[in-house]
């Protein structure tokens, strides 16, 4: 038994002065002479004994009034918990794709939702945090009102940013009884991340009924010849062997082709789709099959028609660019110094200091501008460069300074394969390769480089400068057949190839949702210009930045759904674009709850008893309205003694 006002109880101290008074409080009985005394001295006994047992009786029903008077005040109540605390449970609902399939009752999130909203209590209060929005310290009617209107969401919370929400949420509650329950399907998380310093909660797995699911993880293009191309649909199956599915290919609404095929229990399969080549083709791949997920047996790409992209080489005649940037791909000019064109540097994507000895202020003035609005730059020195020349011009670019010539013979040797310039190059690392040398070499000096390749003595041969706006390689030797072989090695057109391809990023096949994705959009807006990213169901402004004769846009928080989307400028569309929902939403791997060892963590398979378990301990049994009935009774009691009671 607890007491919201256990003060009130020092008052049972008093007490005592009633029962001192009835100690001390001495009845004198008169003796009267009678002639028959032994009569007399018999009815004198059987008087006093009976006056006794009624005083005490009175005294015993007045301690119970006060006594029950006194435990009423105190207001006595059985519970858990104390009443001058508040319960605060933090629920955190999983509404990612996932948990958009059929469970036992039903759809996974509407039910687990429902019954939250039937188990929850009018006296509490609640946060509720999903994967796209978090409801700090609300009633169960706003807690109902959320809930009710809740929907699923590409967007995906990592489960140890849910760990450090309950664990603050936790730190900030005083006086305040906190209970935490996650309720999730738990995929992709393993318990490996749950430790002793995991802050305590209830785990509330959801299941779904169906253990098979067949995704379309995702397409590449191969050419095949000059009239068509291969489209090739990476397909993934989750569970058990599946035959005749049928598998179709959209130009938006215009069906092109469909077949159907069988898939082994677990693999990963290609489908072909040939595809008469065309500049601009919105496809659209579906599955008809009943799965687990049903989000993913739709998927959107788009082959825009690519522009070229405009590589400018400043210097002696290499025929080795004119070979790497091919028609094709690229629009390549040659300038020697003497006769350079400003009118197009402009224009240029990527210039390429190509081994000059002296760069001239009038070129160097031109560079810094095309710099400074996002042009690439690739600056590669003379034999006999002017190192006071060089350094004026990489002051103005503010990337540092090179040293003096160094005369000496090395190798180059180091690839650095983590670095994003070679993503996608190499298949696997090279460990013995015939390494190119140098004769002779400039060594730069810059806080912001990255070295993309380096020499035998661990100093950059190529490196990457950071820049606000725009990429810097510099090259630290001339790579002319008489100071190296360089030109000869396997590393000249992945290398040279990356130079002009990074400096201009082209549109995708398709971009996933959720994720960070940069898009360069060559247009030239105004100073008040923007463009905005839209199709029939949603619009929104994407993160853009102005640079040389392009817009480089940034898309993460939008798009939430998967489709086609167009780039706008006022009313024109440059561009479109396809987002697909992430491939890892379509995984059948869950982690088992029951496994889990964590003595923080309580694991149940009812949303139901987790919150019934909470109300139940929150419940208070309040105790004085039986005091006062006690009260009272003793009061009654007392008049009765008082009235029918003679001694």
């Amino acid at each position: 038994m607890q007491f919201k006002n256990p003060e009130v109880l020092y008052f049972l101290a008093l007490l005592i002065i009633p029962i001192l008074v009835h100690l001390f409080q001495l009845q004198k009985f008169v003796k009267v002479p009678f002639t028959n005394v032994a009569f007399l001295q018999k009815l004198a006994q059987e008087t006093r004994k009976s006056s006794r047992i009624k005083k005490w009786l009175i005294l015993c029903t007045r301690l119970l009034l006060f006594s029950a008077i006194l435990f009423a005040f105190s207001q006595p109540y059985f519970s858990d918990k104390k009443t001058n605390k508040n319960q605060h449970t933090f629920v955190y609902l999983d509404n990612s794709l996932s948990t958009n399939t059929k469970g036992e009752k039903g759809n996974l999130l509407q039910v687990a939702a429902q019954e939250i909203i039937e188990n929850s209590s009018e006296k509490d209060n609640y946060s509720l945090l999903t994967n796209n929005n978090f409801y700090k310290d609300i009633n169960q009617q706003e807690l109902k009102n959320r809930l009710l209107n809740i929907e699923n969401t590409s967007k995906k919370l990592d489960f140890s940013n849910i760990l450090l929400k309950i664990s603050t949420f936790q730190k900030n509650k005083t006086n305040t009884s906190r209970k935490s329950i996650l309720i999730s399907d738990f995929q992709n998380t393993y318990k490996k991340m749950f430790t002793n310093v995991t802050p305590a909660f209830s785990a509330i797995k959801l299941t779904a009924t169906q253990k098979n699911n067949i995704s379309i993880d995702s397409v590449y293009i191969t050419n095949e010849n000059t009239n068509n191309f291969l489209i090739n649909v990476v397909i993934k199956n989750y569970g058990e062997q599946q035959n005749n599915i049928p598998i179709a290919i959209y130009d938006q609404k215009k069906l092109i082709s469909k077949q159907s095929f069988s898939i082994e229990s677990n693999t990963e399969k290609i489908i072909k789709f040939t595809i008469q080549n065309q500049a601009d083709f919105l496809g659209k791949i579906t599955l008809t099959f009943n799965d687990t997920f049903d989000f993913d047996n739709t998927f959107y790409f788009n082959i825009n028609s690519t522009k070229k992209v405009n590589v400018l080489s400043i210097g002696s005649n290499a025929i080795f660019l004119s070979k790497i940037y091919t028609k094709n791909e690229f629009n390549f000019t040659n300038y020697s110094l003497k006769n350079i064109n400003y009118n197009i540097l402009q224009k240029q994507q990527i210039i390429i200091l190509n081994e000059l000895e002296n760069i001239p202020e009038i070129l160097s003035k031109n560079i810094l501008d095309f710099s400074k609005k996002g042009g690439s730059l690739v600056i590669i020195p003379n034999e006999n460069s002017n190192v006071n020349s060089y350094n004026s011009f990489l002051q103005k670019l503010n990337i540092g300074k090179i040293k003096t010539k160094i005369s000496d013979t090395l190798k180059i040797t180091s690839i650095n394969y983590n670095h994003p310039f070679f993503k996608n190059v190499f298949s696997k690392k090279v460990s013995n390769f015939q390494y190119p040398i140098i004769k002779n070499y400039y060594p730069i000096s810059s806080k912001n480089s990255s070295k993309i390749i380096s020499l035998e003595n661990n100093l950059a041969f190529i490196s990457q400068i950071q820049n606000t706006n725009n990429n810097i390689y510099y090259i630290s030797s001339a790579i002319n057949r008489n100071n190296s072989n360089f030109l000869n090695s396997p590393l000249i057109v992945p290398v040279f190839y990356n130079f002009a391809k990074l400096s201009f990023k082209h549109s995708q096949l398709y971009y996933r949702i959720d994720k960070e994705n940069k898009i360069d959009i060559e247009t030239k807006l105004s100073k008040d210009e923007i463009v905005s990213v839209s199709n029939s169901d949603a619009a929104f402004i994407p993160i853009q930045q102005i640079l040389q004769n392009k817009v480089t846009l940034t898309t993460k928080e939008q798009p939430l759904i998967a489709g086609f989307y167009s780039i706008l400028k006022e009313k024109d569309t440059i561009k479109t674009l396809a987002y697909n929902y992430p491939k890892e939403e379509s995984s059948m791997i869950f982690m088992d709850v029951n496994e889990i060892t964590n003595k923080n963590i309580t694991v149940s398979s009812s949303i139901k008893d987790v919150f019934q378990e909470i109300n139940k301990k929150n419940e208070v049994h309040w105790l004085w309205k039986w005091f006062l009935a006690l009260a009272i009774v003793s009061l009654l009691l007392e008049i009765l003694i008082l009235k029918f009671y003679k001694p």
